[in-house]
Parts: structure tokens; sequence; C-alpha cells
């Protein structure tokens, strides 16, 4: 026995070695990140993306002198790329993505993190996950026939590869097969119950289509007319009340889907869709007809090939708004125009949106392009401090950076990050990732996961706030011999990088001059296993701090 617990201790000690000595060799030695290929300072698309964010700045320029508001002042590079990261990635800049950032010139830093964003998997990962929960929800959906992780998978690949999203769109609604080799008809199986298991819901699917493609919620017209004016169909020029025919004449583009041995495909004699209409006494044949803009209907045979083709039409601007609004959202942490899936189609339409969907149809929807001009934009640059009480409308105008509460998979993702100098990313360790996903996956079940609508703003909980405080995965984190916490203090050559490097990784940021005073009291004079418990004090306190957990 006495033998078993000297390896024990040997195993132990062996860790604790290996972790200090990866993070002292990563202290000395200098920083390897290969350069984003899409990094190219000076070429033409970056001076067309400068053109239009120029002109982007002073659309919100102009609205904010029309209101009479005094925008905030700009943030620096580091808050910007937190920002970015949180947005894109759903974690933070590490160290080491830090210490390469600042090595670039001050007018490229952002170009560069932006570039090496859109050409990181955790970024394409994290964004179809969004995309996903308003497509297809979060539960499991129905067992055999659904494969939400395929469908999120394919996803990422997508937006990887930067392919157009009117074809990703095109591709959801009109795509055949099997959940598994066609993992774009998982938004077809999602909607498959007990009692029609033959058949996805018509019902169930026009209401995702119009949420997610047109921004609108037309579902809500399922079992009677608008009569609060809520829904205006038509057409700009001659809008008119939702009625319930308008709902269900859309859900009659899904009436020939069925599910048969060879999958998702269009029944060659399906029944027409049905539906008994209120005030009715049986069910009535009801034909497929758009809700609006019924000049862009191509009339095709193929309804589901009609329904895609009206949806993405170029002229269909209700389709770009929505993503784009939707785009806005991830990054900001809220929408432009709320509830990010009710705009109205009459609008009126704030200037600086309507530039972002005009640039959106022009260069072929692509999804990288659009980030890229939202994220080198002063509304998104500006500061979440503002002398004045700020009201929903200087946001509106950009005259403020919006703060958010991180989703439990951003609090969690940076948890990760902070307590290791280098990128967690797919390039790290097969332990440290599979570490990481247990961590997060228990954390956010443990937390609460907001759902389908997590762009609803729902305070924290006390639960939550004590997850935080007194819940394992800080602990686990913050004290693992494996991670940089643990051994800052003892590899640093002096208390002030150590306060430094806890700041950058944790807040990404430096220490206010108080602040960098305050702990370096805490340190000074201190052995080396007191200086180490301080470190690990001060990770667990900026760790619980509202400024780790918002979005700012």
């Amino acid at each position: 026995m006495e033998k078993v617990g000297w390896f024990k201790n040997l195993f132990f000690v062996s860790l604790i070695l290996a972790g200090g000595l990866t993070l002292f060799g990563f202290l000395m030695a200098k920083q390897r990140i290969i350069p984003p290929e899409s990094f190219r300072p000076g070429s033409e698309v970056q001076t067309d993306i400068e053109n239009v964010v120029a002109t982007l700045d002073a659309a919100f320029r102009q609205g904010q002198i029309a209101s009479g508001i005094q925008p905030a002042e700009l943030v620096d590079n580091l808050t910007v790329a937190r920002r970015l990261g949180l947005g894109l990635a759903g974690t933070i800049p590490s160290l080491e993505e830090i210490r390469m950032l600042e090595s670039l010139p001050e007018d490229q830093q952002v170009y560069w993190w932006v570039s090496r964003l859109l050409e990181d998997r955790r970024t394409s990962n994290h964004v179809a996950e969004r995309f996903a929960r308003a497509l297809v929800g979060v539960e499991d959906g129905p067992f055999l026939i659904f494969r939400r992780s395929r469908f999120v998978s394919w996803l990422s690949d997508q937006f990887q590869n930067n392919v157009r999203y009117d074809n990703l769109a095109r591709r959801i609604m009109t795509n055949d097969g099997l959940w598994t080799d066609t993992p774009a008809v998982n938004f077809y199986t999602r909607t498959i119950t007990q009692e029609e298991q033959a058949k996805p819901d018509p019902v169930l699917l026009a209401g995702r289509t119009s949420r997610v493609f047109l921004g609108m919620r037309i579902d809500c017209l399922q079992c009677h007319d608008d009569f609060l004016g809520n829904v205006n169909l038509g057409s700009v020029d001659n809008p008119r009340g939702g009625t319930q025919l308008d709902f269900h004449s859309l859900a009659a583009f899904f009436g020939q889907v069925e599910n048969s041995f060879l999958g998702i495909r269009d029944a060659e004699n399906s029944d027409p869709y049905r539906y008994r209409l209120l005030n009715q006494t049986e069910e009535s044949e009801i034909e497929p007809a758009v809700p609006f803009y019924h000049e862009l209907d191509s009339g095709e045979s193929v309804l589901r090939d009609r329904l895609a083709s009206w949806v993405t039409h170029r002229d269909n601007r209700v389709f770009a708004r929505a993503t784009v609004n939707r785009v806005w959202a991830i990054l900001f942490g809220q929408p432009y125009l709320e509830p990010v899936d009710d705009i109205p189609i009459d609008g009126p339409f704030p200037k600086p949106l309507e530039l972002l969907v005009d640039d959106f149809i022009a260069h072929q929807y692509k999804l990288h392009r659009l980030i890229r001009i939202i994220a080198h934009s002063e509304a998104f640059r500006r500061s979440s401090i503002h002398p004045d009480a700020v009201s929903g409308k200087y946001i509106r105008h950009g005259a403020v950076f919006p703060m958010n509460q991180l989703r439990p998979q951003q609090v969690a993702g940076a948890m990760i990050q902070s307590t290791k100098l280098t990128t967690v990313d797919f390039s790290a360790h097969i332990v440290t990732r599979l570490t990481g996903f247990g961590q997060q996956n228990s954390f956010v079940r443990r937390f609460g996961d907001p759902g389908e609508d997590e762009f609803e703003d729902k305070g924290e909980t006390v639960t939550q706030r004590l997850l935080m405080l007194n819940g394992n995965m800080v602990n686990e984190r913050v004290k693992n011999g494996l991670n940089s916490p643990s051994h800052l203090a003892t590899v640093s050559p002096d208390d002030e990088t150590t306060i430094e490097t806890v700041y950058l990784s944790v807040l990404s940021r430096r220490p206010e001059p108080e602040e960098k005073e305050h702990f370096a009291i805490q340190l000074e004079g201190k052995s080396r296993g007191q200086k180490s418990r301080a470190v690990l004090d001060l990770y667990w306190t900026l760790i619980n701090s509202a400024e780790f957990r918002w979005s700012h």
C-alpha cells in the first residue's frame, strides 16, 4: 500500500512539474501562430470593406446628430478582440493570441483578429450552434430519425467555407435524403411526431421558415387572423393585416413532404394540404401561396423549390434583412431590431441596417464579409460607458455598445481559456480539449441553457450566481495543477508580470494602476507558496467579477 501511495504521489508531482515546465516554456518562447490566409493588409478587398464601413459610420453619425445624441468613446483593440472572440467563437482571446495581436501595427490588429477568427473552427462551430437553435431548436427531437449534431456539424462546414447564405438556405429547404448522409434534411425530421411517423409537420416547418428566413412571426396566425395589427403582409406600398389563411398557405408548400425508407422526399401522389380554418365546420383544401411579394413567386411545379426560390430571391429584402439582423445579434449580443424574428415588412428601417442589407445582397450573401463590416464599424467599437442616462435609442444609433450577460456557453468557454496561456482550439492537446468539453457541458447543464430565445434578456438568477461562486468548474479550472494559475507566480520574473498576465488572461486587459498596486501589496514579501495561493485567489476573484460575466 505504501508503494502504491508513493507512485501516486510521484504521478501527481510529475503532472505539476509538466504543467510548470509547459508554462515556463511558453513564457520564454516566441509566439508561433500561423498568420491567417485572408489577412492581406492593403488589398483591394480590405480597401473595399473600409469604404463600406466609412459609409456605415457616416450613416450612424447622421442619426446621432439628428437625435441629439453624443456617442461614447471608442475602445481599444483588446476590448474589440474580446467582444469578437465572445461573439464569434464563444470564448476570449488567449494570452498567446494577445501577444501576437500586439506585435502587429495597431491599425492592422482588428483586421488580423477577424481574419483569424473567420478561419478558426471554433467560430464556425459557435455560429453554427447559434443558427441551429433557431432552425431546429435545442432538444434532441425524435429518436433515430433526427441527428442534431450532424446538422450542426454540416452548418459549421458551410460557415467555415463561406458558402453563400442564400444557397445554404435553399439547401435546407429543398434537400432530399436520409438524415445521416444529407444533414440538411434534419430541418424536416426534427418536426416529425409519433402521431405523424411518415410526414414532417407543415405547420412547424412554416413557423421555422418564417422566423429564421423571413424574420417574421407569421406562425402567430396559425389559429386566427391578426386582430391587433401585429402582422402586416401584402407589400411595402400596400400593407394589409395578416390572416390565418396566409399562414396555412405558406404551410401548404410543405404538404407534399414525406419521410420514406429513402429519407425525406416529395411524395408523388400526396394529398393536398387541408386545414379547418376558423369559423369553418370542416377542413378545406388550401393552395400554396406566398404571404407577400407575390410578383417574386416563380410558380415552379416542385413546391419546396418554388418556396426556396421566393425566399432567397434577390429582390426579397426580407430574407437579407432577417439574416443581417441575426448576425448583428450574434456579434452584439442583441439584435439591431428586436425581437430578432419579428421585423415588420413595411418598416421604416434604419439607414445603417439597409446599407448592410444592400451590401449583403450585392456581394452574394457572404457572411464573412458581413461580419468584417460590422466588426470594423464604429458602432461595434463604442464603449459601453456613457456620461448620459443611456436609453434604447443610444444603442439603435450605434452610440454605445450594449451590455449583455454572457450565455452559459460563453462563460464556460471564457473560463476554460482564461486558465490556459496557450490557445484552447482544435490544435490543443486532446486531453485539454476533452477536459474542457466535459466541464463545459456540465456547467451549461447546471447553469441553465437559455434555449431558442437566447437573445431575450432574462437576467441572472441566484442559482446561477451561486454556481459561479461555489460551483466545481471555477475551482477545478483554477486549482488544476496542469493549468496556468498553479504555476504563474513561480515562473513569472516578477510580481508585476504575474498580475498583468492574470488580467490579460481573464479580462483581456491590463490592470489599472490602483488595481496593480492593490494586488502587488498582496504578493509583496510572500513566500513562493503564499504567492501561488494569492494568484489562485486573484483568478477566482476576476472570474467571479461582473466584468468577466458580461459582454461590454
